[in-house]
């Protein structure tokens, strides 16, 4: 019978795969926990609701829906800030500000393919909400920029280019640009590094009144600091912020890291401030995470008004630009010890093995009788750092032979002091998950 293949846009993790995706999320979860964020987390598939009334009806063609067996009309989720939003917004007041959540999602979108782009990935969200300063603005780029050192990259190949939704409102409303002709000029600059120039000046061309509407369009979109932005229109209260904000990232010491960037304006319509997107420096790939400002949808899914920002990073683009960058991982062990025995005993296996264990690390052994040649090929198979060989003469006198397998050295050590030496070669013991410290209600 033929193979059945997994759907299309979707990743098998085996083991090797897993290894990687896992160190991706143990750097994001030390950025988290560095930075003073909770975990949360959300259903896997939501109402439909919650994301056509944020987005529209248009929205659909881009997710997985489907009608349950109650007649309601769902969806997989495609990002994880409506369903933020609605929990915060289920609480109220009643929870305690600012909020400091992260979640590493699994997430859907029914899009077309291409590379770093796939239909079912993972992401990390940071956000903060109940602060509307460009204090929690600041917090999360800096996060976005350790995060991208945590995982070994540098200023030569990521940049984070900043602008701001209001600031190009005022200079587009300045412009004489129709309020409601903003949404279409945002689209289309979001999608500017995406198409040819003949295209986007074509785009470009329809959506002005006229010539001259054109003209000061182009001169708005050619801006590249934020002092020739101030001398378009002086007055905008979004200058300061963005002022503010440099000032405050010089602070977090990653200058060299941000650029303001007055075309990055970010496709989702709920963001209302300031904006910000990761790139390659190479121009391998698509960006690699953004985020911003989104004020109002707390307010939109029923709760108080809540200033809100955050960030979104996809593990797919990450994944690849660390494959060109330092190449796959090597893989862990899967166990610490591997036990081999000279008279394959099951008995003598399994009480070595819960000794060991007992103490926290992780050990294994062969489940069924096998050879010594064949239980060493198992013990490299296995990645494990320290050979453990019980029975024979050895056993008798009250030792045990181990061997690290890194070095290649082999001894003779008593028995009594297994464990002894088993830490002292630096195999770090995991213990067991002690019960968290519940209080009464």
């Amino acid at each position: 019978m033929p193979v059945i293949s997994g759907p299309k846009g979707t990743r098998d993790f085996y083991p090797e795969d897993m290894a990687f995706q896992q160190h991706i999320f143990s750097c994001w979860r030390a950025t988290c926990k560095r930075y003073g964020f909770e975990l949360y987390d959300g259903p896997m598939f939501e109402n439909l609701e919650l994301y056509t009334r944020k987005s529209g009806d248009e929205i659909e063609k881009q997710l997985y829906t489907f009608t349950d067996k109650g007649e309601r009309l769902m969806a997989l989720r495609p990002e994880l800030t409506p369903t933020l939003a609605r929990m915060v917004a289920a609480r109220g007041n009643n929870l305690k500000r600012p909020v400091r959540w992260y979640s590493i999602p699994r997430l859907f979108r029914y899009e077309r393919m291409q590379k770093g782009r796939l239909r079912e990935f993972f992401q990390l969200n940071m956000d903060i909400l109940g602060i509307p300063g460009v204090s929690a603005d600041a917090e999360l780029i800096a996060a976005v920029v350790d995060m991208m050192r945590d995982l070994g990259f540098t200023a030569t190949d990521f940049s984070v280019r900043v602008s701001s939704r209001t600031l190009l409102e005022g200079l587009f409303l300045n412009a004489g640009v129709p309020e409601d002709t903003l949404g279409l000029l945002y689209g289309l600059l979001d999608k500017k590094h995406k198409i040819s120039p003949e295209e986007f000046a074509a785009e470009l061309g329809t959506l002005a009144k006229s010539e001259a509407q054109g003209e000061r369009i182009r001169a708005i979109l050619d801006v590249q600091t934020l002092a020739e932005a101030e001398a378009l229109c002086p007055e905008l209260p979004a200058l300061k912020d963005l002022t503010g904000l440099f000032s405050l990232l010089a602070t977090y010491g990653i200058s060299d890291f941000v650029s303001f960037d007055i075309g990055i304006v970010r496709g989702l319509a709920y963001y209302t401030g300031i904006v910000f997107e990761v790139f390659d420096k190479m121009r391998t790939m698509r960006a690699i995470a953004g985020g911003g400002r989104y004020d109002r949808l707390v307010n939109m899914y029923g709760g108080p008004d809540t200033p809100a920002v955050g960030f979104a990073a996809g593990d797919v683009v990450l994944g690849e630009m660390l494959k060109e960058k330092s190449g796959q991982p090597v893989q862990p062990g899967r166990s610490d010890v591997f036990i081999v025995s000279f008279d394959a005993n099951p008995e003598k296996f399994i009480e070595t093995a819960r000794i060991i264990r007992a103490e926290g690390v992780s050990c294994e052994f062969p489940l069924k009788a096998v050879g010594i040649g064949k239980q060493m090929e198992l013990a490299h198979a296995a990645r494990s750092a320290i050979v453990v060989f019980i029975g024979g003469n050895e056993e008798k006198e009250g030792n045990v032979k181990v061997k690290n397998m890194k070095t290649g050295e082999e001894k003779l050590i008593e028995k009594s002091g297994l464990i002894s030496y088993l830490k002292q070669t630096g195999i770090q013991p995991q213990g067991r998950v002690q019960n968290p410290p519940y209080q009464p209600a």
